[in-house]
């Protein structure tokens, strides 16, 4: 990551190496945090730099907090303009990742302190993986994924996580890129930082919002480009495990990954072994829709220096 000069604290820009949050915070003894993480892209074209689905973005940030019970609310208005705010006071004119942060810091610490609550903004240049053109390999994990009846997994908490990281850590150390997570059922759910898709019998198909997944906002935006713009039919259902094995193409998306082919499940070939078609055509659509290419999807992205 290319390291940014601020980091805007509670809509004040503050020296990067000077932002720091007390270690009794609730956001650190009880992970009391909440976050969004959203790309900005820029556009050689346009001479811009184009923040993608910002609102929808910053609207989960909104019910994330009430959802956790934090004593605070923020307007859309006013964490828009300090996104904003975060990506122009470093003079960012590339493409970047941004984290926006709710964190509860009221002291003394208690697991039930819901105030008061600091707003955190970064943003940095983060270089990808080369995933796209040679695909990952991924294994399906033994650690489950959290169900609604524990931790609400539509809520982009940082305690939500620690149960991912078990994951990834474990593929990792299994010789994976990545790993799939299932439901309490058996089903899949998704990768840790990421929505699984899966191509099969000439159908796109997703697991639905009820199978223990976050609410992605890139998952949504690949449902309707696949239908609108590819015309590809779209299931959103339950996903048992051997489906993967036969499935023709299987892909992740996410902010961050953007849209990853997976090659190879459980070390076995997805598929010829290679990156499909189409997960080659929905990522060179989502490409063009986040760089400001398609008119149709205007309304998706917020400009920087022009707003």
């Amino acid at each position: 990551m290319a390291q940014a000069k601020y980091i805007l604290v509670d809509n004040e820009p503050v020296p990067f190496a000077e932002a720091k949050v007390h270690v009794l915070a609730p956001a650190i003894t009880y992970a009391a945090m909440v976050f969004e993480g959203i790309r900005g892209y820029w556009s050689e074209r346009r001479q811009e730099l184009l923040l993608f689905r910002l609102d929808d973005h910053l609207r989960r940030l909104q019910a994330s907090m009430r959802t956790m019970r934090y004593d605070a609310q923020y307007s859309l208005e006013s964490l828009r303009s300090q996104v904003i705010e975060a990506v122009r006071v470093n003079g960012f004119r590339e493409t970047i990742h941004l984290r926006v942060m709710a964190l509860v810091t009221g002291l003394p610490p208690s697991i039930t302190t819901s105030s008061p609550v600091s707003l955190v903004v970064t943003a940095g240049v983060y270089p990808m993986k080369d995933w796209q053109s040679t695909g990952m390999s991924v294994g399906v994990s033994s650690w489950q994924r959290v169900h609604e009846s524990a931790t609400p997994p539509r809520v982009k908490t940082s305690a939500n996580y620690s149960n991912g990281r078990l994951g990834m850590m474990q593929s990792q150390l299994d010789g994976y890129d990545a790993t799939l997570m299932l439901t309490r059922a058996g089903t899949v759910a998704e990768a840790p930082v990421a929505s699984f898709f899966m191509v099969r019998r000439g159908r796109l198909v997703t697991p639905s919002v009820t199978e223990s997944i976050l609410e992605s906002i890139t998952r949504e935006t690949m449902i309707e480009l696949a239908t609108d713009a590819i015309g590809l039919p779209v299931d959103e259902r339950p996903i048992d495990r051997t489906e993967l094995y036969s499935a023709e193409e299987l892909f992740l998306c996410g902010s961050g990954w953007e849209v990853v082919p997976i090659t190879r499940v459980d070390r076995i070939p997805v598929g010829d072994g290679r990156p499909g078609a189409t997960t080659a055509r929905l990522r060179q659509v989502y490409l063009e829709t986040v760089h400001g290419e398609r008119a149709d999807r205007e309304a998706w992205l917020t400009p920087v220096w022009g707003a």
